[in-house]
């Protein structure tokens, strides 16, 4: 079984195994936090209440057909109690047979949610984390040496991810091919983090060195991915720097950290640990992995296809397990930050004299002295679609008048999403408003004048003063 084992990878193994089940913990917390308010019974999109089994042979869901909140909450802290099980390394204490279970539990949990959380699960990391984990199925525990086969899926899925947004960007925008691209994203990202401001004001050339840098480890370095060690380690190495540079530099959830997990299975660590023997995998195990495989080289078929289309997709699945992938980034770049602030009065009869306040999300911009924070890992998914609904919006539309009657209601659960609001729960507001401002990075002048992180000025009414309907003079 030469040709199948690769035990110079064992200690790769375990460290991508327990970044994943970090990450995975991470995955669960967030939507045990913000499920119920998001997609909940009474959600701002709620799941359906019913489906056919047609349906549910597209979106395959353990909490479907009968959903309900407390379906959804159970799932979610188990999702987070197997997670924290895995870090633990319970994985290695079971047969084989077991762990394979045990990782599977959480990856069957998680595409549960991924495929009834409609839109607010639609983002690349959430199919990248049911990719890696279906593989981390494979990959087995210390009773066998990893199997090379899984370990090229995994090379293959890194590969797709990190050439997929290459090849998007040099498709799209551009500035990305004109190395100007960074002149404006560390400002107008979807979620700007402390760094971002230093990032922002580096020297253009430094910018443009970023880009260059970014073209030739996405476009380039991915297909050393499949050489011969030690030129695979070092194409690794060079998109680890990379990524945690992204971290440093915003908020991408869990996406950095998870390319890192993948990255690190292409490095051979075994002079940092010595090699280890390991007994002769089982016949069953054997074919399984290669029964995996196969299956999942066919279903790469539509993401290869993807990549060499010049209507290239990004982050998009075409099978109802999310197994096999496309994904991508940033294909433009906006060149000015608009963010919506939205407000509420008890003022019955808003007029000039109004006083109105502000509600904070945790982490996209308001209040212009606030520093940005770092969450990721966390996801703090409304303030992400609150950054595409400044964009657009149409985009906006299927949930955004939900966000603001559950406002009006003073919503337990909405509110929890919330940095800060200025009316408790029992005492909602009348009315409440949408502005849109235009924000950018105060200059180092405007900094030590006033404190602010941020200038921002105002561009437009966005949605004029909103009451329920069913009061007097009210629309929703």
């Amino acid at each position: 079984m030469e040709w199948f084992a690769a035990p110079e990878y064992w200690l790769s193994r375990l460290v991508f195994q327990r970044l994943l089940a970090v990450l995975y913990l991470v995955a669960f917390l967030t939507t045990a936090l913000q499920f119920r308010a998001l997609s909940g019974s009474r959600g701002m999109t709620p799941v359906r209440e019913s489906v056919t089994w047609a349906q549910w042979r597209r979106s395959p869901s353990l909490l479907l057909p009968r959903r309900s909140d407390r379906l959804t909450a159970c799932c979610a802290w188990t999702g987070c109690a197997l997670s924290a099980a895995l870090l633990a390394g319970a994985d290695q204490l079971l047969p084989l047979w077991g762990a394979m279970l045990l990782w599977t539990a959480p990856w069957a949990l998680y595409l549960s949610f991924v495929n009834t959380g409609s839109l607010w699960y639609g983002f690349g990391w959430e199919l990248l984390i049911l990719e890696a984990g279906f593989l981390a199925v494979l990959l087995g525990n210390d009773r066998v040496a990893p199997p090379l086969p899984v370990l090229l899926l995994l090379r293959w899925a890194l590969f797709r991810l990190e050439f997929g947004a290459g090849l998007i960007k040099w498709r799209g925008d551009r500035c990305w091919r004109e190395l100007t691209c960074l002149y404006h994203h560390h400002e107008t990202q979807p979620m700007p983090g402390p760094l971002s401001r230093l990032f922002h004001l580096l020297p253009r050339r430094v910018h443009r060195m970023e880009a260059a840098a970014n073209h030739v480890v996405q476009l380039g370095v991915p297909f050393l991915l499949f050489t011969p060690q030690p030129v695979a380690g070092a194409a690794a190495c060079l998109m680890i720097a990379t990524q945690l540079w992204l971290v440093a530099s915003g908020n991408f959830a869990w996406l950095n950290w998870l390319t890192i997990a993948l990255a690190v299975t292409a490095l051979d660590l075994t002079p940092l640990a010595g090699d280890r023997t390991f007994a002769t995998p089982p016949l069953w195990y054997v074919v399984v992995v290669c029964a995996a495989t196969a299956g999942l080289l066919a279903l790469s078929y539509r993401p290869a296809r993807n990549l060499l289309s010049h209507q290239q997709a990004m982050n998009r699945s075409w099978d109802p397990l999310r197994l096999v992938n496309s994904y991508g980034a940033f294909g433009s770049v906006s060149r000015v930050r608009h963010e919506l602030v939205v407000e509420g009065t008890d003022d019955p009869a808003p007029g000039p004299g109004t006083r109105w306040l502000a509600y904070e999300f945790r982490g996209k911009p308001g209040d212009p002295a606030r520093r940005p924070r770092q969450f990721a890992p966390y996801h703090l998914r409304l303030d992400w679609m609150m950054w595409f609904a400044a964009l657009s919006p149409a985009f906006a539309r299927p949930w955004f008048d939900g966000f603001l009657e559950r406002l009006l209601t003073g919503d337990r659960d909405t509110l929890r999403l919330l940095r800060h609001s200025p009316f408790p729960p029992g005492a909602p507001p009348v009315h409440v408003r949408v502005l849109l401002y235009r924000y950018r990075f105060t200059t180092r002048e405007e900094r030590r004048a006033t404190g602010d992180w941020w200038h921002r000025t105002f561009v437009r009414e966005q949605a004029g003063p909103t009451r329920l309907s069913g009061r007097p003079g009210g629309r929703t």
